[in-house]
């Protein structure tokens, strides 16, 4: 009687092809005996050759794995992305434990880039989403100057590849160094989120976003989370902030809750997309039909005491568009926006500037403030004008945020 051949089990994570940059693909085949045997070809092969195989025996070690045949299609993929393709794959294959500390060329956890833990109320004009499973934007996204990169694992991510995703953001925060950015990460929505939550805090990002928040006990519950990781992790001294995004009708109702709902929340900021589907309404390039959540975000933010900060402007090709949108809010108190594409954040970083003349004016009332405190006086004034004292502290929040921006010395 004939028997049916078994057909081996392949495991795989990442991509490969002509149109692939700085990825890899993976496949794990298990095997009940027989060692590892590792099959590469790459793009690099004859230079970087022996050091990719020698890492990948590294993290099929620190894995745990014993019997297996692993294939790698090289892209120009660097360390820490074959790193993590590696460890997907043996994850879904199911072979493997733990979370190996080699990330490659000499990487490990302990020798990670040293970043400075971010100021709750420091500058945020401009936040640079990159999508989670994109390898290629990673590297220089820092070179644009925005004052903050979100290694993004919702929306940007396929539903099927959120763990090969969540793996090679942890990894990116173990190894690239984004020099004056804010490191941000948006997880998914609850309970998925708590599994970003996992890998990605040990890590220490700046900022974590939370999307589609609709009540306070959502971001009590990643805050909860955090608190935890962070705990078991020993890095309690390093700060991790929370900014909701708020995406419904419901959340701008409860924004103000929101934002009070933990010390860790620095921002509210809102997601117009998903706000206008909420509504049933088109998105539109002015903007009036959202005008109303805009401004109870903002003023549930300052009512809170922290920073609004604006949706981002879809159409990368409508330049006019974005500096006209940037300004008008500002002028309605947001303090910043998120960006799709590098070319956005010049625009927005000046629609987010005071401008020259309000710079003066403001310095010339601090000014005149810091005389009348010296003389004991009660009273300010610039010229014939008497200055109220809100007037005063206006003042010195802008002079505050031009130095900031390095528009004041």
């Amino acid at each position: 009687m004939a028997t049916s051949a078994v057909v081996p089990r392949v495991f795989e994570a990442g991509r490969w092809g002509k149109d692939v940059r700085s990825d890899c693909h993976v496949a794990v085949e298990p095997r009940e005996q027989g060692g590892v045997e590792i099959e590469l070809e790459s793009r690099v092969g004859s230079y970087y050759g022996t050091s990719i195989r020698e890492q990948a025996q590294n993290v099929l070690a620190e894995l745990g794995v014993e019997n297996a045949r692993v294939t790698i299609h090289d892209e120009g993929a660097l360390p820490f992305v074959i790193s993590a393709r590696i460890e997907a794959a043996v994850r879904r294959a199911g072979i493997g434990h733990g979370k190996p500390s080699f990330v490659g060329a000499g990487h490990h956890r302990a020798t990670r880039p040293e970043h400075k833990a971010s100021a709750k109320d420091r500058v945020r004009r401009s936040r640079l989403y990159l999508p989670g499973n994109e390898p290629k934007y990673f590297i220089n996204a820092a070179l644009h100057e925005p004052d903050a990169v979100i290694l993004d694992l919702e929306d940007s991510v396929h539903h099927a590849e959120k763990d090969t995703a969540r793996i090679l953001v942890r990894n990116t925060l173990r190894s690239v160094d984004s020099g004056a950015c804010e490191r941000m990460v948006r997880i998914n929505q609850l309970p998925l989120g708590t599994k970003d939550l996992e890998e990605v805090v040990p890590e220490l990002p700046d900022l974590i976003l939370i999307p589609k928040v609709e009540t306070a006990e959502q971001v009590a519950t990643v805050d909860h989370e955090v608190r935890r990781i962070v705990l078991q992790s020993g890095h309690n001294a390093h700060p991790i902030w929370l900014m909701p995004i708020i995406e419904s009708a419901l959340g701008i109702e409860n924004a103000f809750e929101i934002a009070k709902a933990s010390d860790r929340v620095v921002a509210l900021t809102i997601g117009l997309e998903d706000y206008t589907a909420d509504l049933g309404v088109i998105k539109t390039r002015k903007g009036s039909e959202s005008l109303y959540a805009r401004q109870r975000l903002v003023n549930a933010a300052k009512a809170a005491g922290i920073q609004a900060i604006d949706s981002v402007y879809g159409d990368i090709g409508d330049m006019d568009g974005l500096r006209e949108w940037g300004k008008e809010s500002y002028a309605m108190g947001y303090e910043g926006m998120g960006c799709i594409h590098p070319l956005q954040i010049e625009v927005i970083h000046e629609a987010f500037a005071p401008s020259q003349a309000e710079i003066d004016k403001a310095l010339k009332i601090v000014a005149a403030f810091e005389d009348a405190q010296a003389k004991g006086l009660g009273v300010v004034s610039v010229g014939s004008k008497m200055i109220d004292a809100p007037v005063v502290h206006r003042a010195v929040k802008l002079v505050a945020r031009a130095k900031a921006m390095g528009l004041v010395s």
